[in-house]
């Protein structure tokens, strides 16, 4: 069985493959070819955390497939009630051919895969978001031609995309460099197996607190809210403490004169980037974010399908 937890669960054979099929299936959704993968299949979609991008992009791909996406409110089911993950993954498990979970905590994505006999996709924890990191190299290919050997550069919070950047970058062999401010880094036990799986595809890794060495040369700039949902008490201090770290026109143009600018969205301009770059001519978060489907259909279907 396959599940999707992070992505340094994938080889880089896997990732590759499944970005190929993103783009065949964008492909030729485009000119009308219909894909009826996952016909009479059913996707639940358990949501602890809101999103607008993850339910509308998973349940309209689950349709497009040809199958049923089934939206499971913490609220409206018991797991939300203190039911345990080892009940709720064997219950779910006889109803449903797999299971996205979007929630705060990775045990919980851990466990639901442990416990049930369903293929399991990680829709965002707070450690992990693999999927926005597949529609993210969909869209660095197709505006850069290739993804291994150029440089990506991350500035801002180390959080769930900086971490599963780490995780992805040094299995596709792109180059990574991670600015934030020392309070802020990245979780310690995702850099060691980053730096372990960059050692075999000759990734470089670059761990700084200066916003200007990261983004310097760089093909490809992210950032990311500074405050990420159930963080809202920090936000006084955060803003503080990232304000040198905002990508604007001064530290955006560090980068190469073609460098690209992502952002997993939502945004708050002014605080993580300035107006001028996020709605510049060489933003392509639009890219980004619809590529959202895209990149999860081709997880769904490999997954789920046969």
């Amino acid at each position: 069985m396959k599940h999707l937890l992070t992505l340094h669960d994938w080889t880089s054979e896997e990732i590759l493959d499944v970005l190929k099929l993103a783009d065949k299936l964008k492909k030729e959704t485009k000119q009308g070819v219909s894909h009826p993968l996952l016909k009479g299949k059913t996707l639940g979609m358990i949501f602890s955390k809101s999103s607008t991008r993850t339910r509308v992009s998973f349940e309209v791909g689950m349709y497009q497939l040809g199958g049923h996406a089934l939206f499971l409110s913490a609220n409206d089911i018991q797991l939300g009630r203190g039911e345990s993950i080892y009940d709720t993954a064997n219950v779910l498990s006889r109803f449903l051919d797999g299971i996205m979970i979007r929630t705060y905590a990775q045990s919980d994505v851990e466990d639901l895969a442990r416990f049930g006999t369903i293929p399991i996709i990680n829709g965002l924890t707070d450690l992990v978001h693999p999927c926005q990191i597949l529609a993210d190299f969909q869209t660095i290919a197709e505006h850069k031609g290739r993804l291994a050997g150029l440089k990506l550069a991350y500035v801002g919070d180390g959080n769930n995309i900086a971490h599963s950047l780490l995780y992805g970058c040094a299995k596709v062999g792109m180059d990574i460099a991670v600015g934030t401010p020392a309070k802020y880094a990245c979780d310690g036990d995702v850099v060691e197996k980053a730096k372990a799986d960059a050692k075999k595809t000759g990734t470089n890794i670059l761990l700084t607190e200066d916003p200007v060495e990261a983004v310097s040369g760089a093909d490809v700039v992210v950032t990311d809210t500074w405050v990420s949902m159930g963080q809202e008490a920090e936000k006084a201090e955060k803003v503080k403490a990232f304000d040198a770290y905002r990508v604007d026109d001064a530290l955006f143009g560090k980068a190469k004169e073609d460098a690209i600018f992502l952002h997993c969205l939502p945004a708050y301009r002014g605080y993580e980037v300035s107006e001028s770059v996020i709605d510049g001519p060489r933003s392509v978060i639009f890219d980004e974010a619809e590529n959202r489907l895209h990149a999860q259909k081709a997880v769904l279907a490999t997954v789920m399908g046969q």
